[in-house]
C-alpha cells in the first residue's frame, strides 16, 4: 500500500485555510497514485484551540470543512484530524473518508494534556480498518504509549498526532515507536504537526518504521513534508539524530520557527528589540533576523549611567554584522529625573533593586513607545534561569509580546549562541561569550556576587525543575547545601514573576505554565 504522509502547518481556527491545504494535498496524493493520504490530529482546526472546542458554530464550520474534502476523495482513501462533536462531547477525531464519503469517526481516548483537559472528552482509542486490502490499526494521539495488544492481522499502525516539541522528544518519540514496531512485528506510520501555535511548537519530523523496527523515512523538521511510504518497496534504515549539534540546531529552529509562525500567524512583520550587549539580547536578535528578515527587526540601545562602554559597542556591533537598524538613545537623564522626582518618597534610603529596576522599566518604556508608534512589536529576551530565580524586573526586562528564550536555561544561551557562530561567520561579538554575566544595575555588577556561576546554578534548577527532584536528594547528590536552599527559595518566591510573563516559548519538556504550573499563593515549603 502507497501512504501519503501530509505534514503541514495549520493556523487554530482557519478552517478555511486549513481545508484548502488538506484538498491540495489530496489532489497531490492523487497524482502520486497514493492508496491512502494521512493528516495530523485536529489538522483542520489546528491546536489547542482551547474554548474553540466549546463553540458549536466552529465545530459545525469543521464537519462542512469534512464534507467538502469529502468531495476531492473518489479514488483515494484518507484520514484527517478534527474536532468532532458527539453526544458526551467533543472528541479528537481520525475521520475515515473512502469514496467521497465520511465512513467511520475514531476518538482519542487518552486525554492527559493540559491544554485538552476539559475542552475535549476521551473516545473509544484505536480501531481496524481494511484499506486497499491492508489492514490497518489507526490511533489518535498519544495513544500509541498505551496500546499493545493489536490483532494479527494488522499489517500497519497508523499514528495520527500533534506532538510538540521538547529537547529530547525526538529520540523518545522514535525509540518508543522502534521497540512497539519490533514487538507487534508492524509496520508504523506516524504523522505529526508542524510549525508553531502560540507558545508551543510542533516539529514534525513525521516518519515510517518497518516491521522489523527500522526507521526507513523521516520527514523535515520545522518545515511542511509531503512524502509517500510504500508498505511493499524495500528502504534503506536511516538513524535518528542524537548529537548535541543536531539538539543544539533543533532548539534554533524550534526558537526560529516559534517566532516565524507567532508573527505570520497574527498579522504582524516587524519585530523590535532591547540589545544590551549581553548574550540573551544578541540570541533573541540572531533568532528576529532569521525568522523575520533582517529589515523587519529594530534595536534600540539604551545605556544607564552603569553600562559600560564595550556593551554599547558590542551591541552595536552585533546589530552592524547581523544587518538591522538600530539607535542608540542614553537613558541616564530620564533615570536621574525619576530618581530625582521620587526623592520625596525614596530620598536617604540606601541605593538597592529600586534604583536598579528604574533603569529596567524605563527601557520597556522606549521600547513599547517604539511599538506603539512603529509598529514593531517588542519581543522579550530572558531566560529560563533568571525566570526562575526571580532576576528580572516586573514592567521591566519581563515585558514584551512573545520570549522566545525563556525556555532555556543561562548555560544553554551560551551553547545556542556558540553554534550560531559556527554557522553564521561568528556574527555574535566574542566578547558577549567572553564577559561575565551582569545586568549592569550598579557599578562592576556581576551575576555571581549572588550566585556560583551559572554552570553550577543549572544544573540545580534542572534537577528541581526537569527532575522535580528534592533539596535533599540535590544536596546528596554533591552540591553546596546553602546554595540549593538559597536556589528553592529564589524559585519559591517569584511566583508572582513568572504568572506575568508574556507568552514563552516551549522548548524544554517542563516548562513554566505548561508541565510546571504551580499555585500563586502557596505556603507549601517542601
Amino acid at each position: 500500500m502507497k501512504i501519503a504522509i501530509a505534514q503541514l502547518n495549520y493556523t487554530i481556527g482557519d478552517v478555511e485555510g486549513n481545508r484548502s491545504k488538506i484538498i491540495e494535498a489530496v489532489n497531490k496524493a492523487k497524482a502520486q497514485h497514493a492508496d491512502l493520504v494521512i493528516f495530523a490530529e485536529q489538522a483542520l482546526s489546528g491546536t489547542p484551540a482551547f474554548d474553540l472546542l466549546r463553540k458549536t458554530t466552529f465545530l459545525e464550520l469543521c464537519e462542512d470543512a469534512l464534507s467538502e474534502i469529502a468531495t476531492h476523495c473518489q479514488g483515494i482513501t484518507a484520514i484527517v484530524g478534527s474536532p468532532m462533536l458527539t453526544a458526551e462531547g467533543t472528541i479528537s477525531a481520525a475521520v475515515l473518508i473512502q469514496d467521497g464519503a465520511i465512513q467511520r469517526v475514531i476518538g482519542k481516548k487518552h486525554i492527559t494534556a493540559r491544554r485538552e483537559m476539559g475542552f475535549l472528552i476521551p473516545s473509544k482509542g484505536f480501531e481496524y480498518l481494511t484499506i486497499a486490502g491492508h489492514r490497518c490499526a489507526v490511533i489518535v494521539g498519544s495513544d500509541l504509549r498505551y496500546e499493545h495488544d493489536f490483532d494479527q492481522s494488522v499489517e500497519t499502525i497508523l499514528s495520527i498526532n500533534a506532538r510538540r516539541y521538547g529537547k529530547g522528544a525526538l529520540s523518545y518519540r522514535y525509540e518508543l515507536m522502534r521497540q512497539l514496531a519490533y514487538v507487534e512485528s508492524k509496520n508504523i506510520v506516524m504523522v505529526n504537526q508542524v510549525g508553531a501555535s502560540t507558545d508551543l511548537v510542533y516539529d514534525g519530523t513525521s516518519g515510517a518504521l518497518n516491521a522489523r523496527g527500522e526507521l526507513v523515512l523521516m520527514m523535515k523538521r520545522f518545515q511542511e513534508d509531503f512524502q509517500i511510504f510504500d508498505t511493499d518497496a524495500p528502504a534503506t534504515p536511516i538513524t535518528v539524530p542524537t548529537s548535541n549539534e543536531t539538539r543544539t540546531r533543533m532548539l534554533y529552529e524550534a526558537a526560529c520557527c516559534g517566532v516565524r509562525d507567532f508573527f505570520h500567524k497574527n498579522g504582524y512583520r516587524k519585530a523590535c528589540i532591547g540589545l544590551s550587549g549581553g548574550i540573551d539580547s544578541a540570541i533573541v536578535a540572531v533568532i528576529a533576523a532569521n525568522a523575520l528578515g533582517r529589515e523587519n527587526v529594530r534595536a534600540l540601545l539604551m545605556p544607564s549611567p552603569f553600562s559600560t562602554d564595550h556593551s554599547v559597542e558590542d551591541a552595536r556591533a552585533l546589530a552592524e554584522r547581523l544587518g538591522i537598524a538600530y539607535d542608540v538613545i542614553p537613558i541616564t537623564e530620564i533615570y536621574e529625573s525619576v530618581v530625582n522626582t521620587l526623592k520625596p518618597v525614596i530620598g536617604g534610603t540606601e541605593f538597592d533593586a529600586t534604583e536598579e529596576n528604574i533603569q529596567s522599566r524605563i527601557r520597556t518604556i522606549l521600547l513599547m513607545a517604539l511599538q506603539n508608534k512603529t509598529g514593531h512589536v517588542l519581543l522579550n529576551s530572558s531566560n529560563k534561569s533568571e525566570n526562575a530565580l526571580g532576576l528580572c524586573t516586573l514592567y521591566g526586562d519581563t515585558a514584551g509580546a512573545f520570549s522566545p528564550t525563556g525556555d532555556l536555561y543561562k548555560s544553554e544561551m551560551y551553547d545556542l549562541a556558540r553554534y550560531i557562530n559556527r554557522t553564521q561567520d561568528n556574527v555574535i561579538p566574542e566578547n558577549i561569550l567572553d564577559k561575565a554575566p551582569s545586568s549592569e544595575l550598579h557599578p562592576g555588577q556581576k551575576d555571581t556576587d549572588i550566585l556560583p556561576p551559572y554552570e553550577v546554578v543549572d544544573a540545580i534548577l534542572y534537577r528541581m525543575i526537569e527532575e522535580g527532584q528534592h533539596r535533599e536528594e540535590i544536596i546528596n547528590a554533591g552540591f553546596d547545601a546553602e546554595v540549593v536552599e538559597k536556589i528553592h527559595n529564589m524559585i519559591m518566591h517569584n511566583e508572582k514573576k513568572r504568572f506575568q510573563f508574556p507568552p514563552v516559548l516551549r522548548l524544554s519538556m517542563c516548562s513554566f505554565g505548561h508541565e510546571r504550573l504551580m499555585p500563586l499563593t502557596n505556603k507549601y515549603g517542601d
